[in-house]
């Protein structure tokens, strides 16, 4: 018998965070979707709400490697030809924040306006 209240009350914490995660993915974040394409953002401007955390789904189409790359949000992510791949990111105040693309710098500018 002293076995079996310890197993008990794993299998009931399992299934309340199994509700709890279920519950989170039915609250699924806003996703914004950026290309990169030769050397370009498209779109250059991405609005998202602001104190919301948010997706950027990110596709290169380009036919070399680029960087997605912001310094203020500390954030980066480097994608080969044809590559997908995403951030999370934690919610924005109301602002403009700039991002850009590390191998064409003077091409690959993008900005987030959160309002």
């Amino acid at each position: 018998m002293r076995f079996v209240m310890p197993r008990l009350a794993c299998r009931l914490l399992a299934a309340v965070l199994l509700l709890a995660s279920a519950g989170a993915l039915a609250q699924e974040l806003p996703t914004f979707n950026l290309l990169i394409r030769d050397g370009h953002f498209v779109p250059e401007t991405i609005e998202v709400p602001a104190n919301t955390k948010f997706k950027l789904q990110i596709r290169n189409e380009g036919p070399g490697a680029e960087e997605f790359e912001s310094v203020e949000l500390r954030k980066e992510k480097v994608l080969a030809p044809g590559a997908s791949s995403f951030l999370i990111f934690q919610p924005l105040k109301a602002g403009t924040y700039k991002f850009f693309g590390e191998f064409h710098p003077q091409t690959a500018q993008g900005k987030f306006i959160a309002k």
